[in-house]
C-alpha cells in the first residue's frame, strides 16, 4: 500500500490495539499471500468448519484456524466494536487495519482436541490454544505499514507472488518444497535429493520456518544460512536449489499442519511437497507417518505429497543409504538429532557423511555472530536477538 494511502486508512480507525510478535507476523504472512485464500483473521464459522471439517466455509481445505484472541477488558477499555476499523500497532507504530466483522467466542478445548487430537496440555499446541483469551476478533486485514525484514533474512524473504515470477524466469515446471526448522545434517540431504528425484523436480524450495524459539532449538540464522551453504558448496547444483523463510510459530499439530505447509508452498507456486518421518510432530502424539496418511484422505488439495521413509547412515556401505534399501538394517544407524546437537556443542568436526564441513563450520561461525557463542537458542538469545523485522516510524 502507498504510504499515503495507508496514512488514511489508519487514520480513519475508531479503535487501536498493539499486537504482539506472533499476531504480527500472522499479518505478514496474510498480507502477502502466504495464507491465501485468508484474507484477514477467521471469524466464527470459519474456525468452526475448520475445525469440524477441516475446510472454510467456502469448501476451500484448511486445516489450522488462524485467529485474533483479545480479552474483554481490553474490548472494553479500547472501545472495540463490530463494523468498525481497528488500527493495530507494532512496536509501537501503526501495523495494520483490521475491518471488524465480529467479535466472538469459541470453545478452546474443543479447538484444541480437534486441532491436535489431545487434550494434553503438554503439547504445546494446545497449550498455545488453551491460553488463548476470552474473545475472538474476525475481519479482513489491510497492511499499512510495511515493516523492514532485518539482514541475514532479508535475501531469503521471498512473498508468493515473487516467488511465482522467481519459478517462471527460471523455467521450472516442477518444484518440490522441503520444510525445516533444523541445520542440515546429510540426512536431510537426502531427504532433499530423494524428493528431486521422486518428484522429477526442476529444483527444491528450502522453505525455513522462523518464529517463536524455545530453548534447545537451532537459532533462526543458523538455520536459513547452512541450508544456503549446501548450494553454496556445490552439493546441490546452482540453479536447483532455493533457500527462503516463512514467518510461522510452529504449532507441532502433526498431520493437520503438514496439511496447512502443503497450503502455503502451493501458494508460494510449488508443484510438491515431500513428508517424511514425524512430519511437524511432536513427541508421541501422531504415529510416525501420520502426515502420509492424512493426504490419503484430501486428494483434492492441488498439491503433490512426496511421501519419503527414512535415510540412514550404514557404516557397513560407508555411505547414507534409504530405509529398505541395503541389507544391514541392524547396523544402520539413525541421524538421532540428539547425537548431532552433542556433535556441535563438542565443537570437533564430524565425518563429512554425517555433516557436510561447510555446514558445519557455518554452525559454529553463526553461533558466534548472532547466538552469543551457541547455535542453540539460549536466554541470552531470547532476551538479545535482532528482531526479524522492524516497523519504521509512521505519523497518522
Amino acid at each position: 500500500m502507498e504510504p499515503a494511502r495507508g496514512r488514511l486508512k489508519a487514520k480513519e480507525a475508531r479503535a487501536t490495539v498493539p499486537l504482539d510478535g506472533p499476531k504480527a507476523t500472522e499479518i505478514m504472512s496474510i498480507a502477502h499471500g502466504f495464507f491465501s485464500p485468508l484474507a484477514g483473521f477467521m471469524g466464527s464459522g470459519d474456525v468452526d468448519s475448520v475445525c469440524k471439517d477441516m475446510r472454510l466455509r467456502s469448501g476451500y481445505i484448511w486445516s489450522i484456524p488462524i485467529v485474533f484472541d483479545i480479552s474483554e477488558e481490553e474490548i472494553r477499555t479500547r472501545n472495540v466494536k463490530a463494523g468498525d476499523s481497528v488500527l493495530l500497532t507494532y512496536q509501537g507504530q501503526p501495523f495494520a487495519v483490521l475491518e471488524l466483522d465480529e467479535i466472538f467466542s469459541y470453545d478452546k478445548a474443543f479447538m484444541a482436541e480437534k486441532v491436535y487430537g489431545t487434550s494434553d496440555t503438554k503439547h504445546p499446541g494446545v497449550k498455545r490454544t488453551l491460553g488463548y483469551k476470552d474473545k475472538f476478533l474476525g475481519g479482513n486485514i489491510t497492511l499499512v505499514n510495511p515493516p523492514r525484514i532485518n539482514p541475514p533474512f532479508d535475501r531469503y524473504w521471498i512473498p508468493p507472488k515473487v516467488m511465482r515470477q522467481n519459478i517462471a524466469e527460471q523455467g521450472w515446471k516442477r518444484v518440490v518444497a522441503h520444510q525445516t526448522r533444523n541445520v542440515p545434517h546429510t540426512g536431510h540431504e537426502w531427504l532433499m535429493k530423494g524428493a528431486w528425484f521422486a518428484s522429477n523436480a526442476d529444483a527444491i524450495l528450502v522453505s525455513c520456518v522462523v518464529g517463536e524459539k524455545r530453548p534447545g532449538d537451532y537459532i533462526d540464522e543458523s538455520i536459513v544460512l547452512t541450508h544456503e551453504a549446501l548450494m553454496k558448496a556445490g552439493y546441490f547444483k546452482e540453479g536447483t536449489h532455493l533457500t527462503s523463510i516463512l514467518l510461522w510459530d510452529m504449532r507441532y499439530a502433526g498431520p493437520r499442519e503438514a496439511v496447512f505447509h502443503a497450503i502455503v508452498r502451493k501458494n508460494l507456486g510449488c508443484t510438491h511437497h515431500m513428508f517424511g518421518r514425524d512430519h511437524a510432530g511432536v513427541g508421541t502424539y501422531y504415529s510416525p507417518y501420520a502426515a502420509h496418511e492424512i493426504f490419503e484422505q484430501i486428494p483434492d488439495l492441488g498439491i503433490g505429497s512426496v511421501l519419503t521413509l527414512e535415510w540412514w547412515y550404514c557404516p557397513v556401505c560407508g555411505e547414507v543409504t534409504y530405509s529398505g534399501l541395503c541389507g544391514h538394517e541392524k547396523q544402520q544407524q539413525a541421524f538421532s538429532g540428539t547425537l548431532i546437537r552433542s556433535i556441535i556443542q563438542d565443537g570437533v568436526k564430524p565425518p563429512r557423511l554425517i555433516f557436510r564441513p561447510e555446514v558445519f563450520d557455518l554452525v559454529m561461525e553463526t553461533g558466534e555472530k548472532y547466538g552469543f557463542g551457541s547455535p542453540f537458542v539460549t536466554d541470552n538469545y531470547l532476551a538479545g536477538r535482532n528482531p526479524v523485522i522492524t516497523v519504521p516510524p509512521m505519523e497518522v
